[in-house]
């Protein structure tokens, strides 16, 4: 029989909508936190792009323009404070998306993935901190309980590199064109505001069983504490 992919997250760790996605989530639909497929999206440097081109992929996002993130930075106060969040906005200088996506995915591994995505929003959106900065993601990886010098060279690792190849492969496979994107069989939805139509689609699959009610209740009590991904694996 074949193996029924799980419903999937494309998020960013640069992006406010995917920070303001990952709060949703734990606050309004816990319950599909442990059913998602986590798969990050960032912006290939150099390097990364070559490697994409030479798979024979593309990176298909095109990038904003100034009116654009002047609206955003109005939107996501306003929605920040609709859901009581305080943002902190971070100044980005020569990022290398890289550093904090790669380290992800080495989180990941070791089973702290979501905890990893959750330390990262708050640095660099509550805080305004810099995620690109390999000092600030060892000590995230620190703080895990990670070896955080693992996270923070992840992206210098040959072995990571190929491992975010492969996720930017799924992005130019799923036609990840922005940013958070949800996806459910072949349905597909794009943006902040589709995420209770996505979360409705996930709960009234029949594949995929609602979460035991001890299991919500650890995400609702202190989903700080544990790191939930999808069955079978690590988010």
């Amino acid at each position: 029989m074949r193996k029924v992919a799980a419903p999937r997250f494309y998020f960013s760790l640069r992006s406010p909508y995917s920070w303001l996605a990952f709060e949703d989530l734990y606050s309004r639909y816990p319950d599909i936190v442990s059913k998602l497929d986590w798969r990050p999206f960032f912006e290939p440097d150099e390097q990364s792009e070559r490697m994409l081109t030479e798979a024979g992929g593309r990176f298909v996002y095109t990038p904003m323009s100034k009116e654009k993130h002047l609206y955003i930075l109005q939107d996501v106060r306003r929605l920040a404070t609709e859901r009581e969040l305080e943002v902190g906005w971070p100044v980005d200088r020569a990022p290398c998306w890289e550093v904090p996506h790669l380290a992800y995915l080495a989180a990941r591994e070791n089973c702290r993935g979501l905890g990893f995505i959750d330390l990262a929003y708050q640095a660099r959106w509550g805080e305004g901190r810099n995620i690109c900065d390999p000092a600030v993601i060892e000590e995230l990886g620190d703080r895990l309980g990670l070896d955080g010098a693992e996270l923070a060279t992840a992206h210098e690792s040959e072995r990571y590199r190929k491992l975010g190849l492969d996720t930017l492969m799924d992005l130019y496979q799923d036609d990840v064109f922005g940013i958070p994107l949800f996806v459910n069989g072949r349905q597909k939805y794009w943006g902040l505001d589709r995420l209770a139509t996505f979360a409705a689609a996930v709960r009234a699959d029949k594949r995929f069983e609602p979460a035991p009610r001890a299991a919500e209740l650890a995400v609702v009590a202190d989903p700080r504490a544990s790191d939930f991904g999808p069955a079978g694996g690590c988010g």
